[in-house]
């Protein structure tokens, strides 16, 4: 009956979606309401979600014409039980059984939307990289580390070339970057890997974007920022971003109620496939960036072919950390 009436959800967000398309404006299928707030905080500490509510963003001049732009956003929201989680925690402890170590905590310094905010990781010996020292692999499945919880807008990420490489807000021209919208799901990284950027794909002709690679968790739990959650993949995308290969493997969580009912990509509602292409084709475009690609026909590859690809880019951080391939400006130990 809940699969049944999150697919009736998911036809009519589609249609209007289809609709919204042939009339130039496109939509999204969120909105948050933190606290009683209608904008909310950029870290809320609770969400809700209403089924269908519009985003829109800016006009774009093109050289041929003007057009405005938004995320087009197909979420199964109706299906999902949104819940409070602790998203800047002061500190955090993993368990061993978890990591395979020593117990790892994390320790927030500085002020959340400043530059010298960081969340930084320890284990027993001292600070560590979340991206070297956690393992991939945890007893049932990958180790995430997410760096955006969901329904959040401030662009964290693991920052590879700064020692010990804590979580840190992006900036971009001397500011910090923030997308013009909530992402809509968990979004983190995987540690002990990389995309290299020396090497091409042989298919898709393009080289790896030098960063570990990206996970969006679609679980109904918001995770908390810096929070190291073990997920199953389920399928992966192929993103060509400024030229570069950016794979996002779409994953659950091991303990979610949904992982139960998702063990490949075919099993994602279409709409949540959309939804994630979708937002990661035009979050750029509000900065007059150019829409961004995807190889493989747009398709999202299977559960197979994501563990393939998670190897190879664990393969190729092997390299990396045993200076076989050059590091360039990357801290690696």
């Amino acid at each position: 009956m809940r699969m049944r009436s999150c697919q009736q959800t998911v036809d009519k967000v589609i249609t209007l979606g289809r609709h919204r398309l042939r009339s130039s404006t496109l939509c999204t299928s969120s909105s948050v309401r933190s606290n009683g707030s209608a904008s909310g905080s950029r870290f809320p500490s609770q969400q809700y979600v209403s089924t269908l509510s519009y985003l829109p963003f800016q006009s774009i001049e093109r050289k041929t014409m003007k057009f405005q732009t938004s995320i087009l956003l197909f979420t199964a929201t109706a299906c999902q039980a949104w819940s409070a989680a602790p998203l800047l925690p002061t500190t955090r402890t993993f368990t061993a059984a978890v990591l395979r170590s020593s117990s790892i905590a994390t320790e927030t310094v500085g002020e959340a939307d400043t530059e010298s905010f960081r969340i930084k990781f320890k284990n027993d010996d001292g600070v560590i990289s979340p991206w070297h020292n956690i393992p991939l692999k945890g007893e049932k499945g990958y180790n995430m580390v997410v760096e955006i919880p969901k329904m959040t807008k401030a662009k964290m990420e693991i920052s590879t070339k700064e020692e010990s490489n804590p979580i840190a807000q992006d900036i971009k021209k001397g500011k910090l970057r923030d997308y013009h919208g909530p992402i809509f799901w968990n979004y983190g990284a995987l540690p002990q890997t990389w995309e290299d950027p020396t090497e091409e794909h042989p298919e898709l002709k393009v080289f790896g974007d030098d960063d570990p690679i990206d996970v969006v968790e679609i679980g109904s739990k918001t995770l908390g920022m810096g929070s190291v959650t073990e997920v199953k993949p389920l399928g992966v995308l192929a993103m060509i971003d400024d030229g570069e290969l950016d794979w996002k493997v779409v994953a659950i969580a091991v303990d979610d109620p949904l992982a139960e009912e998702y063990n490949d990509i075919d099993d994602v509602p279409d709409a949540i496939k959309d939804g994630i292409r979708e937002w990661f084709r035009w979050y750029k475009t509000p900065d007059d960036k150019p829409l961004n690609g995807f190889g493989f026909d747009e398709k999202f590859l299977n559960k197979a072919e994501s563990e393939k690809v998670i190897e190879e880019t664990h393969e190729a951080w092997k390299k990396l950390i045993a200076g076989d391939t050059d590091a360039g400006k990357i801290w690696i130990k």
